[in-house]
């Protein structure tokens, strides 16, 4: 099989574009076992590089079924009951969730913006949701502005890696390990960041404010 059959069977929007955009994000956000980063940045790649797929669609796409499966997965920490909370929260540190429980409870909404965009952040967050019983009316806007900024961020990644690489097979690779690369830098700074979490300050050393002389 030769290289341009081989590119023209893959960049196949009929059979290898939307319906894998969508159901790759749609099951990765509930299931993660799909790197749904690298399924945009790839469709964006190809979009960018042979225009077979539509750049627009896919990013509609991929927002989409990032959100369902978000709005899936905080349905089922809210009502699903202990045995499906603890299913959700496989592989994760009890402390890291009561971290982000008490975020929660601060900053509201903008913890699921920031929890969709940062690598193993989504989760946590959404358990936090659930046990605190974050209302509907409330997430469901926050998790669509989560998923619109999320889809964006990884779709620019494929869309430099198409715009440099006219071979869509090349783009597509380059695409998907610029995606796993940035996932797998964010993750190593959250983990440092909470190794060493940033001082409090010391009451006891605070300057005391003078009286009157």
């Amino acid at each position: 099989m030769s290289t341009a059959t081989l590119a023209s069977g893959w960049t196949d929007g009929s059979s290898l574009g939307y319906p894998v955009v969508l159901g790759g994000v749609l099951l990765g956000s509930i299931v993660p076992v799909v790197p749904t980063g690298a399924v945009v940045g790839a469709a964006a790649a190809l979009a960018t590089s042979t225009g077979r797929l539509d750049l627009a669609l896919v990013l509609l796409l991929s927002t989409l079924g990032a959100w369902i499966g978000d709005v899936v997965t905080f349905a089922v920490c809210r009502f699903g009951g202990p045995a499906a909370v603890r299913w959700v929260s496989r592989g994760q540190h009890a402390d890291r969730i009561e971290e982000v429980r008490a975020q929660f409870r601060a900053h509201g909404w903008l913890i699921v913006v920031v929890g969709r965009l940062l690598p193993a952040g989504r989760i946590p967050v959404l358990l936090a949701a659930g046990a605190l019983a974050y209302p509907w009316r409330r997430l469901l806007p926050a998790s669509l502005l989560a998923a619109t900024l999320w889809a964006v961020a990884y779709a620019l990644l494929g869309v430099v890696s198409g715009g440099v690489f006219d071979n869509p097979l090349v783009a597509t690779l380059v695409a998907t390990v610029l995606v796993l690369l940035a996932g797998g830098v964010l993750n190593l700074v959250g983990a440092r960041r909470r190794r060493h979490p940033a001082p409090e300050p010391d009451d006891e050393s605070a300057p005391t404010p003078c009286g009157p002389a």
